[in-house]
């Protein structure tokens, strides 16, 4: 097939996404995509879009941008959610006196059972925001109301559930790096000059239906709980509208807990950015994302390939992304194409 073909669908997507309507700044925004939608901008993507990328994917080379789980590990636990536990419900000596599948001593003797389960808030470690995690005025992305939609047992609409597996270009902006720092002060707020200086440095530039992942150097301090979680550097509401708006970002994601600074700019919103992103654009974020590898490797593009966890209902679940270098792209330079901003 034509490769003019090929960009039709996405071509489609992005436009939808570019003639959505300006958000009110208090109120949930109406999908470009209908009524039924429930995963924002994740509908930029197509068949052909992904095709487009892994065919450049070099697997050769895997970059596992998660963390791994651990009691104690850093976590959202300020406003009470319960952190990372971990328990053995199993255990080879345990079974032996149990004999909980009444086998009897020469099995249990000859068979070593280990079984665990664990307990935590679904915004630990790396992890996917569903669009039904932040709303306003009662609502989420696209006007489901939660008195009409949120039962005991979760969101009826918009939970991560419903997000597909995520293939698409990846980009690292290292806003660390073009500060020439290893970790931005605390509280710095990261703004769309930052993010243009460290693409112009890069030689990189965006294009809609990325994956942008910003790199304040947050992760440097992991897994130290007070040093990670308190206050932290993080995208501003200018910079994600410049993402969301100007660049038509897919997915945003970085390194620190809450993808935006706190504490955070005066607003009708306490966590204006998610409410901004989720609400108003249905942009989802992924944060706690390990960029310390790409970083050093100067890897700023690539294959972006992760998917979450089914939680019905949840607003948010573990995710696993992993980068993949690309090859050139046929008529073009690593930088993607086109000029850089």
């Amino acid at each position: 097939m034509p490769s003019r073909l090929l960009a039709v669908p996405l071509t489609i997507a992005i436009a939808a996404a570019h003639a959505a309507p300006m958000p009110s700044p208090t109120h949930p925004s109406r999908s470009p995509w209908g009524p039924a939608d429930e995963i924002g901008t994740l509908n930029m993507m197509t068949a052909q879009s992904r095709q487009a990328i892994l065919a450049r994917a070099d697997a050769s080379r895997l970059y596992d941008l998660s963390v791994e789980y651990f009691v104690g590990m850093p976590s959202w636990h300020l406003l009470g959610d319960p952190r990372y536990q971990y328990w053995l419900t199993h255990s080879p000596r345990g079974t032996a006196v149990d004999d909980p599948a009444g086998v009897g001593a020469a099995q249990n003797a000859a068979v070593a059972y280990t079984g665990d389960a664990i307990s935590m808030y679904t915004h630990t470690g790396t992890h996917i925001d569903a669009l039904n995690h932040f709303g306003l005025q009662g609502a989420i992305w696209n006007g489901y109301a939660a008195d009409e939609h949120l039962g005991d047992r979760g969101w009826k609409r918009a939970g991560v559930e419903k997000f597909p597996p995520i293939v698409a270009r990846g980009v690292l902006i290292d806003v660390a790096g073009f500060k020439g720092v290893p970790v931005l002060p605390d509280g710095y707020r990261i703004s769309a000059a930052d993010l243009q200086g460290a693409l112009r440095r890069q030689r990189v530039a965006l294009q809609p239906g990325d994956v942008v992942l910003i790199r304040g150097g947050r992760m440097t301090t992991w897994p130290d709980v007070d040093r990670y979680v308190l206050q932290q550097p993080g995208l501003s509401l200018e910079a994600a509208r410049w993402l969301a708006e100007d660049r038509q970002a897919m997915v945003i994601g970085g390194d620190n807990l809450s993808l935006e600074h706190f504490p955070v700019e005066p607003g009708h919103s306490w966590v204006p950015v998610h409410t901004y992103l989720l609400a108003q654009r249905g942009v989802p974020i992924v944060e706690v994302v390990d960029l310390e590898g790409l970083a050093r490797d100067g890897l700023h593009e690539f294959a972006f390939v992760a998917a979450s966890l089914r939680f019905r209902g949840a607003s948010a679940a573990p995710f696993r992304p992993i980068a993949m270098p690309l090859r050139p792209a046929p008529g073009r330079g690593a930088s993607g194409g086109g000029p850089v901003p």
